[in-house]
């Protein structure tokens, strides 16, 4: 989930530190929780050892979450790219997990030298202690990546709510340059990876976001979504004509054509 338009250097900083800050206060709770089971039921040979497992791998993880963060940011979950969401962000787990994996080795078996003891982390085999261990961090990048989304998700509603979705004129933060348009001069809303570009006659913007947050507002005013990554202003159709896969070919007033998915044709068409 990302962001349309700037925010100040404050909001910029709000932004990244909440989910950060809910990151750290569960993993403290879940560190205390597992260290102090652990040194219940007797694990370790001393009650120092818990403490020291869950103590580094908790500083890793929290480390490493404002990472997942920009990764949730830089590929983020739109409507209609769930399978290269998840593989980019399944392929991401693997870099996380050896830098957990690299941390938790280093300092633990650091502090058991010092103490004059044996660690020995890798004693079941490395391939299969690799493969333990990337099996949480899968879980625990999931559970940090679904934070930051949440986060987002909220603050871009929010965003979003304290305007009138029936607003007259539609701001848009074009780089350094805020425009209003009326909704009669767009066209059609296109989502561009990271970006959402607005068509108009005389141009197109191209402005930071995901079409599913603008969704609500533009279908307000008169938009339809005719493909997954598409939004056309109904005002602006000439002709609609079927393709032989079953999709539309959209023809606007202003000669330009864009396809439309048979997903949206009832809706379009109705």
């Amino acid at each position: 989930m990302t962001k349309g338009g700037k925010i100040g250097a404050s909001g910029w900083i709000r932004a990244e530190w909440r989910p950060w800050l809910a990151i750290l206060l569960v993993t403290l709770v879940l560190t205390f929780v597992n260290a102090t089971s652990d040194i219940i039921d007797g694990a370790g040979a001393h009650w120092i050892e818990p403490i020291l497992w869950e103590g580094t791998s908790a500083i890793i993880i929290v480390g490493l979450a404002p990472f997942i963060g920009y990764a949730m940011r830089r590929w983020p979950l739109q409507s209609g790219n769930l399978p290269v969401f998840a593989i980019t962000h399944l392929g991401l787990t693997i870099p996380f997990a050896f830098a957990h994996i690299c941390f938790i080795f280093v300092t633990r078996e650091t502090a058991y030298k010092l103490f004059g003891a044996r660690y020995g982390f890798f004693d079941d085999g490395v391939a299969i202690t690799w493969l333990y261990e990337w099996r949480k961090d899968v879980l625990v990048y999931a559970a940090i990546a679904a934070t930051y989304w949440m986060f987002d998700y909220i603050a871009e509603r929010n965003r979003f709510a304290s305007s009138p979705p029936a607003e007259a004129r539609i701001k848009l933060q074009d780089g350094g340059a805020t425009i209003f348009l009326s909704s009669d001069e767009i066209s059609h809303v296109e989502a561009a990876g990271n970006y959402v570009e607005f068509h108009t006659a005389a141009k197109s913007h191209l402005i930071r976001g995901t079409l599913a947050s603008w969704e609500a507002r533009l279908i307000a005013q008169g938009f339809v979504r005719v493909h997954r990554s598409r939004l056309v202003n109904r005002t602006k159709i000439a002709a609609l004509t079927p393709t032989r896969s079953g999709d539309l070919e959209i023809s606007l007033l202003d000669g330009r054509t864009v396809s439309g998915s048979r997903r949206y044709r009832t809706q379009l068409t109705g």
